[in-house]
C-alpha cells in the first residue's frame, strides 16, 4: 500500500454548492430576493467573493481540486472571477421547472470518489450550509482527512457546521465585495503590491492556524498559492528574505520551538 502524503505535501479539495452560497447572500439582502420563481431563473448579479474563499482554502495547503457545482446559465456575471481562480464549473439543469438541481448530491458523491482516488487530499473544503453534508462529512473523517466547511451565518444548517472538524462563516473570510468594503482594515502600504500580498498572506495564515506568528517558509508557500508568477525580483528584491527584511516595518520578528525564525504583522 502506498504511503499517505505527508501533511506538509498534503493539497486541498475545494467544492462550491455555489448556487447555494449565492442564494443566502441574497436572501440576506433581502427576503424572497431569490427565492421566488421569476427571480431565480434570470441573469444574478454577482454577489459571491470567489478570490476570497479560493484565497481562504489554499490557507490549508496547495489547491489540487477546485470545482463549483450550478446551473450556470444564470451565472455568466461571475465568468471572470471564476476564470482568474481557476474555478473548474460543473453545470447541472434542474429537471423541472420547480426543481433543485441536485448538486449537493452530485458534490458529494465526487468528493467521496476524489477522496477514494487521490491519497495528496488531505484536506476536504465544502463551500455550502445545507444539512444534505452532513453524511459526506461522516465518510471524509472516517477516511482520515480534515474536513473544513464554509457557509452564510443565517443560511447554514447548525448540525451540519458542527459535523465539520473546521466550519468559517462567509462573512468572516477577508472579503473585497463592495457592499463589505467599508468594513475591511485597510492594507499596509496600499500602494506597494508586494507589501499587499504579503500582509494577505499572513492574515490567511493567521486565521487558519489560529496563531498570529507563521514561519517564513510557510509564508513563501502561501504566497505562491495566492500569486503563482509572484517574483521578488520584479519588485526590486534580490530573493524573498530580501523582500523581508525591505518590509521590516511591517513585520515583527520572533521565534519559535528551537530558535526557528517566525513573523507576524506589527
Amino acid at each position: 500500500m502506498r504511503q499517505r502524503a505527508s501533511q506538509e505535501q498534503a493539497s486541498v479539495a475545494l467544492y462550491w454548492d455555489f448556487e447555494n452560497l449565492h442564494a443566502s447572500l441574497c436572501e440576506a439582502r433581502q427576503e424572497g430576493a431569490y427565492s421566488k420563481q421569476d427571480n431565480r431563473f434570470r441573469v444574478q448579479e454577482p454577489l459571491v467573493d470567489i478570490q476570497a474563499v479560493v484565497e481562504f482554502a489554499a490557507s490549508f495547503g496547495p489547491i489540487a481540486i477546485n470545482r463549483a457545482y450550478c446551473n450556470w446559465q444564470y451565472f455568466s456575471r461571475y465568468r471572470d472571477a471564476l476564470l482568474q481562480c481557476a474555478v473548474e464549473l460543473i453545470q447541472l439543469f434542474p429537471p423541472g421547472g420547480t426543481a433543485k438541481n441536485g448538486a449537493d448530491i452530485k458534490l458529494c458523491l465526487d468528493a467521496m470518489e476524489d477522496v477514494g482516488r487521490f491519497e495528496h487530499v488531505g484536506t476536504v473544503v465544502i463551500v455550502g450550509g445545507d444539512s444534505d453534508f452532513m453524511p459526506v462529512s461522516q465518510k471524509v473523517k472516517a477516511a482520515g482527512r480534515s474536513l473544513v466547511g464554509i457557509g452564510t451565518r443565517k443560511s447554514t444548517n447548525r448540525h451540519w457546521a458542527k459535523s465539520c472538524h473546521a466550519f468559517h462563516y462567509y462573512e468572516n473570510l477577508d472579503l473585497q465585495e463592495p457592499v463589505l468594503a467599508a468594513a475591511r482594515p485597510a492594507p499596509c502600504m496600499a500602494g506597494d503590491a508586494a507589501a499587499e500580498l504579503l500582509t494577505r498572506a499572513i492574515r490567511l495564515l493567521a486565521q487558519a492556524q489560529g496563531n498570529a506568528w507563521v514561519s517564513p517558509q510557510a509564508l513563501w508557500q502561501m504566497i505562491r498559492r495566492l500569486d503563482p508568477t509572484f517574483d521578488p525580483a520584479e519588485h526590486g528584491h534580490a530573493n524573498f528574505p530580501a523582500l523581508l527584511a525591505a518590509f521590516g516595518d511591517l513585520l515583527e520578528p520572533g521565534e519559535g520551538e528551537g530558535r526557528a525564525p517566525l513573523l507576524r504583522l506589527r
